[in-house]
């Protein structure tokens, strides 16, 4: 390898940015880091995610033709796209059904990973080529096996498909920042472990979690393309004791007996017809029967079904599952029963399909009513990138009691705990009780000296129209209040008097609206020094009205903050 650090000067490049200035995948990438020793080493980032210099990446693209002429994968991809549209899973499972096809013909036929009828064949018939595939295509994905291995073919495939899919602002594939979240709390996975994913899609989450051999997988899912790649791809990927069912997990569950050690499930989202007519007497729900607008609680609960005693569920939920008033009965319940350990709120941007955060949902099945828990860890990672640690600072998690959270609202929200739990109390309340007394102070000096007038009815006497005004150019209403447009007119006097009892009867309308246009308005007419009195009132008690609503707004959150602390420990009566 190349020993030469680059230049601080020099621009730095990405995985993904090289893949990209090649026209390959970013397995393709990684692949040729590790066989071929001339590679740039990194010049910059992490372990993870490391850099190189732009220019020694171009100049071994150039030594090595790559990146010359358009390369294989993005051939038979391209190939793919045409032959398939949008149904690209299925022609990523015609794929691997060559591959495996060819790994079943080059291997012994007696069960070995790969071969029809092995673990991750569902009927055992997933050989042979597909009537969909030409031959053309055919060629290019065996000659690209041979130059890699099926499994580089089928990963960098994978991958091609997942930002495609990112492009395209769909969330019917999980994110890589979702697997790779998943996958970390999860921990180490015991190599024996039973794991389960009822929604598992192309199989991307239950194939990451845990080490690749040893565990016993299941997933169920309900598209025949997906779950017929992800057996396939299991097989090429040296997976073995893996079962993928077809079906709708809800409806019909496919492995009723199942009980795992860890469940994950990135289940789908704002679906309203999961069945709920045909399944209200179902015995999954055990924590309550959910609302039509609740399916992600069904699917919370069919997890939580088949999770053997101790066992675990990490479930990706939508940030509002967290709040909505539907689902706060099966919340208090979750809560109630020690059953909830965690709830983590995920950077923005983890999910495919959007920017928001999601939350990751984290559950244990008691061994005993004595082993449930009595605290929920609240985890907020929201003001984390995307791609950031994952690991909580002290101050982004918070402990939670249960029957803190067992209250009208049952919100399980982590960011509005672990802001109470970290709030310094006792500084806040001394901060709003001195703004507030400062406020007041300043209130009662704001209030003009008035006295009373010879003739209390101003506009008795000589009046003009603002419309005249306006029609003059001495009125402009670029503004959301009518303003002067000449030095003959106030614009404190203006307003003022627009707001007077008479001229609010005139601007409100038989619904009660009020709308300050000011065009049926009439003031009074004086000369300009006489205005400019008036306005100085009129301006003195618009900003007296201002601060009163900030008194009023400080007082209410000095005595709720004052309340609560007194309520939890934080704060105490003063000597």
């Amino acid at each position: 390898m190349t020993d030469k650090a680059a230049p601080p000067t020099d621009p730095l490049v990405s995985g993904s940015e090289i893949a990209r200035l090649a026209g390959v995948t970013r397995a393709a990438v990684s692949n040729w880091r590790r066989r071929y020793d001339d590679f740039p080493q990194p010049a910059g980032g992490g372990a993870h995610s490391p850099l190189f210099a732009l220019d020694e990446v171009r100049g071994w693209l150039d030594r090595q033709r790559k990146g010359q002429d358009v390369s294989d994968e993005v051939q038979l991809w391209q190939s793919l796209r045409s032959s398939y549209g949008d149904e690209m899973i299925r022609g990523l499972a015609d794929v691997a059904q060559v591959l495996s096809s060819d790994s079943s013909d080059s291997s012994d036929s007696s069960g070995s990973p790969g071969s029809p009828g092995s673990p991750g064949s569902e009927d055992g018939g997933e050989g042979g080529i597909p009537d969909g595939l030409s031959e053309e295509v055919v060629r290019r994905v065996r000659a690209l096996a041979g130059d890699t291995s099926p499994r580089e073919v089928v990963t960098g495939l994978v991958e091609r498909l997942t930002d495609s899919v990112r492009r395209a602002g769909s969330d019917q594939i999980t994110s890589p920042r979702v697997v790779r979240a998943v996958c970390h709390f999860a921990g180490e996975v015991v190599s024996d472990a039973v794991l389960f994913d009822p929604a598992c899609g192309i199989g991307t989450l239950l194939l990451a979690v845990g080490p690749e051999r040893g565990p016993r997988r299941y997933g169920q899912e309900n598209d025949a393309d997906s779950a017929r790649f992800a057996r396939l791809r299991a097989q090429l990927t040296g997976r073995g004791g893996v079962e993928i069912v077809t079906g709708d997990s809800l409806r019909e569950d496919r492995l009723p007996e199942l009980k795992a050690d860890l469940v994950v499930c990135d289940p789908p989202v704002g679906i309203s017809d999961w069945g709920r007519e045909e399944l209200l007497l179902d015995s999954r729900w055990e924590l309550g029967t959910p609302s039509r607008a609740e399916g992600e609680l069904a699917w919370l609960q069919h997890a939580y079904a088949h999770t053997a005693p101790g066992g675990r569920v990490l479930m990706v939920m939508s940030a509002s599952v967290a709040y909505r008033k539907a689902g706060r009965r099966i919340r208090a319940e979750l809560v109630r029963r020690g059953v909830l350990t965690q709830v983590t709120a995920l950077p923005p941007g983890t999910a495919v399909s959007h920017a928001l955060p999601v939350h990751l949902w984290h559950l244990r099945r008691p061994l005993s009513p004595g082993d449930a828990v009595t605290s929920v860890r609240m985890v907020d990672l929201t003001s984390n990138d995307a791609d950031g640690p994952l690991e909580a600072r002290s101050d982004q998690c918070a402990e939670v009691a249960l029957i803190d959270l067992l209250n009208d609202t049952v919100d399980l929200t982590p960011g509005r705990h672990v802001l109470e739990t970290h709030r310094e109390y006792a500084a806040e309340y001394e901060s709003l009780r001195g703004e507030l007394a400062e406020q007041v102070r300043a209130l009662a000096e704001l209030l003009p000296a008035l006295t009373g007038a010879d003739n209390p009815g101003v506009l008795d006497g000589p009046t003009v129209s603002v419309a005249d005004l306006a029609r003059a150019g001495l009125v402009a209403y670029d503004t959301p209040e009518p303003s002067s447009a000449s030095d003959q007119l106030d614009t404190e006097f203006l307003r003022g008097f627009l707001r007077s009892a008479v001229n609010n009867r005139r601007s409100t309308s038989a619904s009660g609206t009020f709308r300050l246009d000011g065009k049926g308005a009439r003031i009074p007419q004086m000369d300009l020094e006489e205005q400019r009195r008036y306005g100085a009132a009129f301006r003195a008690l618009r900003e007296f009205e201002e601060r009163s609503r900030r008194v009023a707004e400080l007082s209410r959150e000095v005595t709720a903050l004052a309340r609560d602390g007194l309520g939890n420990g934080a704060l105490r009566p003063g000597d």
